[in-house]
């Protein structure tokens, strides 16, 4: 019992020691920048980035530390040659734009189903938007698997017709 109010005790301190210190990183960190301007809407390759040392305790959150996070995105606003920037700064590449005419998959146990609708939100492979059915004008959830598909997520409700029997 004494050594659970000992480790209790240890967890109590620590975060005390780490506010005391001023920073939860000691030391510096190596974070990726842009080797040179970045526009907006660029799609950002290997070549575009470089490593940078900072220090620790100036470290915003968010900031990417692998260039394996960040290859193969597109930039979300200017991205400034050596300025640390976040995550939320990049996104994946646009596949489908709003308004645009996509196909709609849907998969059931052994059934699929496509149809066709329009995006009501634009997104990059594997972010999920909202497609309206133009026929039923239905809204449907779907993530984008490729360029100008989307795939039906959730339960798919369709209209039942009952017939009354006597």
């Amino acid at each position: 019992m004494r050594k659970i109010f000992a480790t209790l005790g240890l967890f109590a301190i620590l975060p005390a020691l780490i506010l005391a210190s001023g920073s939860a990183f000691a030391g510096t960190v190596r974070i990726v920048v842009p080797s040179h301007d970045i526009a907006r809407g660029e799609t950002i390759n290997e070549g575009d980035l470089t490593f940078v040392t900072v220090d620790g305790s100036a470290l915003m959150s968010g900031v990417p530390t692998k260039m394996d996070e960040v290859k193969g995105m597109q930039s979300r606003r200017m991205l400034v040659a050596g300025q640390p920037f976040r995550a939320d700064d990049v996104r994946r590449p646009i596949v489908v734009t709003k308004g645009q005419t996509v196909t709609m998959q849907f998969l059931a146990p052994g059934v699929e189903l496509t149809a066709m609708g329009r995006a009501m939100s634009e997104g990059g492979v594997g972010d999920t938007v909202t497609i309206q059915n133009p026929i039923s004008y239905r809204m449907i959830a779907g993530t984008i698997v490729a360029p100008g598909t989307v795939r039906a997520t959730g339960p798919i409700n369709a209209p039942v017709n009952r017939i009354a029997r006597r």
